[in-house]
């Protein structure tokens, strides 16, 4: 079962979405309505996914990515979505962003995507997205093996770990070595940094 952290301050909003993940087999472990609180449930429950308002009380929920996308899913819920919000959430490592416009259905989509792997961004945000990390990043010039090129053409896809495993016939931790050894190599903190990096360089077809 994936284990949620819902992070939102508005409680009527907090309860809808939480009753929408569990009804969809989706554990809410916890419930945070400030950056200072969402850091000490996260680091206490350890998520698979963290569900993230990007305006709190006590500051911008986007702060914490950084501290935690090297061991948990971070996928931003919004009011607005810009192609610069966007890249700010994708340059800190963020997995996703969604508004809250959206059914709640789609958010649950979502949240299930994440935790499979995938990067969840708006088809019209992707491409500025792309445009801004394109223009911030460097590849580090290291060449990619035959399994971490088709690795590197289903991530441009938009594959998450799940599909990857599967296409490559390989286990999931081989599939996530595979996907780790890309960014590496790439010197990306991302897959979509990853994929941007790589569209820029010409290793996509």
């Amino acid at each position: 079962m994936t284990r949620v952290v819902l992070v939102e301050d508005h409680d009527m909003v907090a309860e809808a979405i939480g009753l929408a993940l569990e009804r969809a087999g989706i554990e809410v472990v916890a419930r945070a309505a400030t950056v200072a609180a969402a850091l000490a449930d996260i680091r206490r429950t350890g998520p698979d996914v963290v569900l993230l308002d990007r305006r709190l009380p006590d500051g911008d929920g986007t702060t914490l990515i950084p501290q935690l996308s090297a061991t948990t899913r971070v996928l931003v819920l919004t009011g607005e979505a810009t192609a610069s919000i966007a890249a700010r959430v994708a340059e800190a490592g963020g997995a996703g962003l969604i508004l809250k416009s959206a059914r709640l259905d789609e958010l649950v989509e979502a949240v299930e995507r994440v935790a499979a792997g995938e990067v969840v961004f708006d088809q019209k945000l992707l491409g500025g997205v792309l445009e801004r990390l394109s223009g911030r990043v460097r590849f580090a010039g290291s060449t990619l093996t035959a399994r971490e090129q088709q690795t590197l053409q289903l991530l441009a896809g938009g594959a998450g770990t799940d599909q990857i495993s599967a296409t490559l016939g390989v286990a999931r931790n081989t599939a996530r070595n595979h996907v780790q050894r890309v960014l590496d190599k790439l010197g990306a903190s991302s897959k979509l940094e990853a994929v941007s990096i790589a569209r820029r360089e010409g290793l996509l077809d």
